[in-house]
């Protein structure tokens, strides 16, 4: 009994400390300034780490997290073997079992990496790597946060999450560069983190969990031999914490409502303009190439129903109020 308590010990150590080599890693070639392929490497070494974190936690509460399959009078397990090793399970399977001990935030962060990961594994992306920084920056301290609570202090690897420095500060030009390269990401990956985003509530997206939005300004030090910190932290009740609230407050945006096609014709229709009907809408959406993710004029859901914003029905009452009736029907 000894000896099998000693095996489970060492099993779910070993599982820890390549966890955390694992993430370790993974934050050390995202800040390698010599790395292009970042976003790739984080997100697999990450996956990594997590994936093995949940195996130690699940073994040392003794849940099974091998696959098996039952007997017909389920009385019997057989195992599921790879190559003749177990088939462990995936990080997909290990989140979505009741006894996960994630918050939902944390796992809406990783179960978002984890489709980015099947994404681009057809289509690479080196702008991903500042456009979705925040929701790495969120997987590593969330990472940190369950190994501490998960097993302990002595895991910790705060003295390793530290900030990158830059070579350049961050200028109204070199703003202007991100969003260009923004633009070049492929439709397929940004209408995939549309979609995820979509389904998540106002709560679920803003969480610092889900990703971690940090506002930086430039900060002088007003006497000679104090220390200059990247980082300082600020007492909210103070005057500087309540300027910086209200100069800076971005008010949180709602929910976008969806209408289906029928919904957007019924509105068109109840605006006065009976004739339109679904010949003309689908004319118009084509010509507009509207389902272009890119311009935000709808979402496709699960990948089967697309659904428009009310961006759409604004301008198709926009355009419907503008074209000669005698040309409307094609637009």
């Amino acid at each position: 009994m000894v000896k099998r308590r000693r095996t489970i010990y060492s099993h779910k150590l070993e599982l820890i400390r390549s966890s955390g080599e694992a993430a370790l890693a993974a934050i050390q070639i995202y800040n390698n300034p010599l790395i292009t392929f970042k976003t790739e490497n984080f997100i697999v070494l990450m996956i990594i780490a997590w994936t093995y974190l949940l195996h130690a936690y699940y073994r040392a509460k003794r849940i099974e997290y091998r696959y098996y399959e039952m007997s017909q009078n389920k009385k019997r397990r057989t195992f599921v073997r790879l190559d003749g090793q177990y088939k462990y399970w995936e990080l997909s399977r290990c989140l979505n079992v009741e006894a996960c001990p994630l918050d939902k935030d944390t796992k809406n962060n990783l179960l978002f990496l984890v489709g980015l990961r099947n994404q681009i594994e057809h289509s690479r992306a080196i702008e991903l790597d500042t456009y979705l920084s925040g929701r790495y920056q969120a997987c590593a301290l969330n990472y940190n946060h369950y190994l501490k609570t998960l097993f302990g202090s002595k895991y910790e690897l705060d003295e390793y999450l530290t900030y990158s420095i830059q070579f350049a500060e961050i200028s109204d030009q070199q703003a202007s560069v991100i969003a260009e390269s923004e633009a070049r990401i492929p439709l397929s990956i940004r209408s995939y983190i549309t979609q995820f985003d979509e389904f998540l509530s106002n709560e679920e997206f803003s969480s610092d969990r889900y990703s971690y939005r940090i506002l930086f300004i430039k900060k002088l030090t007003g006497k000679r031999g104090q220390a200059d910190r990247v980082i300082e932290y600020v007492d909210p009740d103070s005057d500087l914490a309540k300027n910086i609230a209200k100069e800076y407050w971005v008010q949180k945006e709602v929910e976008k409502p969806k209408y289906i096609p029928s919904q957007v014709i019924n509105i068109a229709r109840e605006a006065g303009f009976t004739s339109f009907g679904m010949h003309q809408h689908t004319q118009l959406w084509k010509n507009e190439d509207a389902k272009n993710p890119a311009k935000g004029y709808g979402v496709l859901v699960a990948n089967k129903q697309w659904y428009w914003h009310q961006r759409w029905v604004d301008f198709v009452l926009e355009r419907l109020r503008t074209t000669d009736p005698e040309t409307r029907t094609g637009f």
